[in-house]
């Protein structure tokens, strides 16, 4: 259990230091959390934040962690339109089918430009 509450706290820390108008992916947190194709499991993370609060109590910029494919992935849970809306206000844009453009918005702590680091590879 203690592996999973790093894994958590790992998680909602990048979570917090998303830059505005930047965002990240739920595998790229899985991968900077040390724990390379768990992307679903983040995703589970941000799951458990209720109204972007983590459970200090700290406000997280949830709308930031978005899918793979540049989109919201939170629509199901009807929270898809606010979290576009929030992220359009950021200055994060959109195409017509609902896409950001992760070359332009995906940020990678330490790093000036959206590549990865090179530590990763």
């Amino acid at each position: 259990m203690a592996q999973t509450g790093n894994f958590q706290a790992r998680v909602l820390a990048l979570v917090a230091r998303i830059p505005p108008g930047r965002v990240m992916t739920y595998g790229q947190l899985a991968l900077l959390a040390g724990q390379p194709g768990a992307a679903r499991q983040a995703g589970y993370v941000m799951n458990s934040l209720m109204g972007g609060v983590d459970a200090s109590g700290a406000d997280l910029p949830w709308q930031r962690v978005i899918n793979a494919q540049g989109r919201v992935s939170t629509h199901k849970l009807g929270f898809g339109e606010l979290q576009e809306r929030l992220l359009v206000a950021e200055g994060v844009a959109f195409d017509a089918a609902g896409r950001c453009d992760l070359a332009a918005c995906q940020w990678w702590p330490g790093e000036d430009r959206d590549a990865p680091p090179r530590a990763l590879f």
